[in-house]
């Protein structure tokens, strides 16, 4: 072995030896999974079955709501049921907050991943064997608040496997949304085969099973993670803990009165998070703005994020229609029936088109990346992306307009709009993050990540409240005025770029 290897133990530098120990602290195992430290297959494995449960559910939710009780379903109306699953996707992104919070504080990261798990499988359990609106408000309730606090760890456990030096680090994080994108893919596929072959809570058991593999493989595992995790970052003082829980308690309560008072009601979930998305956001940027503790180059940063808060959310409101107006126009517009060899005609599972989407991801982040890659300096900057990436999804919504006067829209047309759509979400969406750890202010790192995360709960949350607002008489004005509008922000948001990227201080 070459001694000025890297690799090679006996470099007379004594800079590997240091590398080893570094290697030894972030990777206790010593084993490798595919160049990257070990314990990142069980996390890329919990994140791949988590998500196939989390979008084989959501795949079926809105039908099971608002398909007829003869059906299986609910019988919920159909705008009522888009706005319910609207804020329950809102709702997942405000409790990653929470889930930060409980992660920091309370329990580390770890435990709060395992817990958050173990949640998401009781609810995804809890649809499968409760019937009615009890099963439908435990299981979206337990979901909802698992996945919030799985979204909030999972990422900085994979951040835990590297030095902050360390190259392999980005390829690292690249596997792992790898396995989103796999388990987006599937979960649609096979809950959505199942609910139309056995029914609603055999596709609900189908999501628990997932959820049960990974939770299985994650316990057996995890203690071959980084010895850092375990820990609790910023311990809760216990003279705290009274105070805290009691103002939970209060929380709780409050909800409760709400909703057996009829003022929180299933028709206007999706106003209600939008509003709390909103409140939120304007106390978190309230609060970094007039700090003693930002500075003046800060305060700039935090002020040229709005524009790209606000075009964040304009994005979400449609793309997430994927799980709320699309759902039902492939219901009741789409010609599902496909002509199979040896198999004759067969209906294609409603929630298959929420699989568009992640199967265009998985082909086309590759060709992204090497796009960005080879432009290098010469690649648009972060607010030309996100306008490119809102004036797509605006355009994905126009794509509707030349079938309207057609009676069944075929497979391959909507095929062709997630295509467009997927453009848009990989000009915009993985830029995302990244944008907001650049651009918050030192002293408050979290709070800015609980912004980005309260522009995806409005988008999301906004997603079902314009719903109610969709038929299929409307279909034609409903899609060309999203359209429109969404693209003109798009516009406004490139004829802003310098300004943009002038208050962004020195960030590309």
């Amino acid at each position: 072995m070459n001694s000025s290897d890297p690799s090679d133990p006996s470099a007379p530098d004594g800079t590997v030896a240091a590398d080893a120990a570094v290697v030894d602290e972030h990777n206790p195992s010593g084993q490798t999974f595919m160049g990257q430290p070990g314990p990142l297959a069980n996390l890329f494995s919990v994140e791949l079955w988590e998500r196939f449960s989390f979008y084989g559910m959501q795949g079926i939710l809105a039908l099971y709501m608002y398909f007829e009780t003869t059906r299986g379903g609910l019988g919920i109306d159909p705008t009522v049921a888009a706005g319910i699953v609207g804020a329950y996707g809102g709702s997942v992104y405000i409790f990653s907050i929470l889930g930060a919070l409980v992660s920091d504080r309370l329990l580390g990261p770890e435990r709060t991943l395992l817990g958050s798990a173990v949640m998401i499988m009781l609810g995804h359990i809890a649809l499968a064997l409760l019937p009615g609106v009890p099963g439908l408000v435990a299981g979206l309730l337990l979901v909802g608040i698992g996945s919030g606090g799985l979204k909030a760890t999972s990422a900085t456990l994979v951040g835990a496997l590297y030095d902050v030096k360390d190259s392999r680090r980005d390829a690292g994080f690249s596997i792992y949304y790898m396995g989103v994108n796999i388990g987006g893919l599937f979960g649609p596929l096979l809950t959505g085969l199942t609910q139309q072959t056995w029914g609603f809570h055999v596709g609900f058991g189908l999501a628990a099973l997932g959820m049960a593999i990974g939770v299985t493989q994650y316990v057996l595992t995890r203690k071959k993670l980084p010895a850092a995790v375990h820990e609790v970052p910023d311990p809760l003082p216990r003279a705290m803990y009274p105070i805290w829980g009691g103002i939970a308690l209060a929380a709780i309560l409050l909800v409760i009165i709400l909703v057996l008072t009829g003022i929180i009601h299933a028709g206007n979930l999706a106003a209600i998070m939008v509003t709390l998305s909103v409140i939120g956001a304007i106390v978190i940027f309230a609060m970094l703005l007039i700090s003693k503790k930002v500075s003046s180059d800060e305060r700039s940063r935090v002020v040229a994020f709005i524009p790209l808060f606000l075009g964040t959310a304009a994005f979400f409101a449609l793309f997430q229609q994927q799980f709320t107006v699309i759902t039902l126009y492939s219901d009741t517009r789409l010609d599902r029936a496909l002509q199979l060899p040896f198999l004759g005609e067969w209906e294609m599972p409603i929630p298959w088109v929420q699989s568009f989407n992640p199967f265009f991801i998985i082909v086309l982040a590759p060709l992204f990346a090497a796009l960005w890659t080879k432009l290098g300096s010469r690649q648009p900057t972060t607010p030309k992306k996100f306008s490119l990436g809102i004036i797509l999804m605006g355009s994905a919504f126009l794509l509707f307009l030349p079938m309207v006067p057609v009676a069944a829209v075929p497979v391959l047309w909507v095929a062709m709009i997630m295509v467009v759509a997927t453009l848009g979400e990989l000009s915009l969406s993985p830029v995302g993050l990244s944008l907001t750890t650049k651009l918050a202010p030192s002293a408050f790192p979290v709070l800015m990540m609980a912004l980005y995360y309260l522009s995806v709960a409005l988008g999301t949350s906004l997603s079902g409240a314009l719903a109610g607002f969709y038929s299929a008489e409307t279909e034609g004005a409903y899609f060309g005025a999203l359209g429109a509008v969404t693209i003109v922000i798009g516009l406004l948001m490139l004829a802003i770029s310098k300004p943009v990227e002038k208050g962004m201080r020195g960030v590309r």
